[in-house]
């Protein structure tokens, strides 16, 4: 009789493992994070016949996250529509909107996908990917400055928040207008995002 309940024990023994295995496996699987367009703006610099810096940015963002710690993985999607660019100026967001350079009546959106790369504690050092502007697709890396995750006060959920930077060409894109004046084609891009948890 004993050599008969072995095997079931060890059944019931199994059973009871994957129990208490599969609620830590689930504990540990990706969040998905939903951006924050209240708290997200992509902004960049660019030259203006190397007399002086201009600064603007995208008022309409939206996208998510996915992101696992436990492992060091994650993803990042986010479009934003081209047609928000402000300067602070009219007549410059009528040039910006214009064909001559983002052409947002043919291009409305640009659009960033990509991976969370170089982990440490749980934290992501780079974003590597591609990104779609004025129709055209190139790979980008996002430097990470600074990158955190907390309770939000207020939702009640996780918040994450980060500081990320490159480096454009935007001849790469498509769009030398200003070139033969003597116009840098490099662009820095500075993107402040935050991202809550979904419910």
């Amino acid at each position: 009789m004993l050599l008969e309940r072995k095997p079931a024990m060890k059944t019931l023994l199994m059973l009871s493992l994957m129990t208490s295995v599969v609620p830590g496996v689930a504990a540990a699987a990706p969040v998905t994070y939903n951006v924050d367009p209240d708290h997200t703006f992509p902004s960049f610099e660019a030259d203006h016949m190397g007399l002086s810096i201009w600064r603007g940015k995208f008022n309409k963002t939206a996208g998510k996250v996915t992101l696992d710690k436990a492992v060091g993985q994650g993803t990042v999607e986010v479009t934003i529509d081209a047609a928000s660019i402000d300067f602070g100026h009219d007549k410059l967001n009528e040039v910006a909107q214009s064909p001559d350079l983002f052409d947002v009546a043919k291009y409305p959106q640009a659009t960033y996908k990509g991976k969370l790369e170089g982990f440490a504690n749980g934290v992501p050092s780079r974003v590597v990917g591609n990104l779609t502007l004025h129709g055209a697709t190139r790979p980008v890396v996002l430097q990470i400055n600074s990158f955190k995750c907390m309770p939000h006060p207020l939702y009640k959920r996780e918040v994450c928040g980060a500081d990320a930077l490159t480096v454009l060409n935007r001849e790469e894109f498509g769009m030398d207008a200003g070139k033969p004046y003597g116009f840098s084609m490099d662009v820095t891009l500075r993107i402040q995002v935050e991202a809550i948890a979904t419910e």
